[in-house]
């Protein structure tokens, strides 16, 4: 009997586990996170709360977000949906020692050198915010509502490409997802396999 109630409770335990990694859905509340950013400067989601917000996976390493900076199709939407009160928050979940990880001081230069203007570009490190969004791909974009609603996850665009000369004849998922959702209408593609 005690060796049924130990391999009820291993069980039990194994499954609770395994609800906490479901990955964000559309729909539902944006998982709350603090980090912070490449200048010292703590965020909060929820000090974001009542705006329109763009969640970016970053790392300058990846050859799909190099095709985005090097195209200057990323800085464009960053400035397009910023000069509109959109939040922009490039993330980088790479820790020390990993493709992809770098210090403040060269992510502070880094996006100084591509002219990119997010919101803010913040450290993540330890994986924290990365593993709370199941982001495994760069970049891998999620779009949130003024209610802190999930309406968008998944590839920036509809072209899985290393190739820049895609991006001219690319439906962009973010930026149809802001447009339609900031004009009262139902986000047509609110879910995509990202890519990177």
């Amino acid at each position: 009997m005690k060796r049924v109630i130990w391999l009820l409770a291993i069980i039990a335990i194994v499954v609770a586990g395994a609800s906490t990694l479901v990955a964000v859905k559309v729909g539902e509340p944006a998982p709350a996170f603090t980090a912070t950013d490449n200048t010292g400067k703590t965020h909060t989601l929820a000090s974001y709360k009542g705006k329109w917000i763009v969640l970016e996976w970053h790392n300058q390493t990846c050859p799909y977000v190099v095709k985005h900076y090097g195209s200057g199709n990323m800085q464009k939407l960053q400035k397009t949906w910023t000069d509109q009160g959109v939040v922009w928050l490039a993330i980088v979940s790479s820790g020390p020692g990993k493709g992809g990880y770098v210090t403040p001081e060269q992510s502070v230069a880094y996006m100084k050198e591509q002219n990119a203007s997010p919101t803010a570009v913040l450290l993540d490190a330890s994986g924290e915010v990365g593993h709370l969004y199941d982001a495994k791909t760069t970049p891998h974009m999620f779009v949130i509502d003024p209610a802190g609603i999930v309406i968008y996850n998944g590839a920036i665009d509809d072209k899985p490409t290393r190739d820049a000369a895609d991006v001219a004849t690319a439906t962009n998922y973010v930026s149809a997802a802001l447009t339609e959702a900031m004009a009262g209408k139902p986000v047509s593609v609110p879910t995509s396999r990202p890519y990177g």
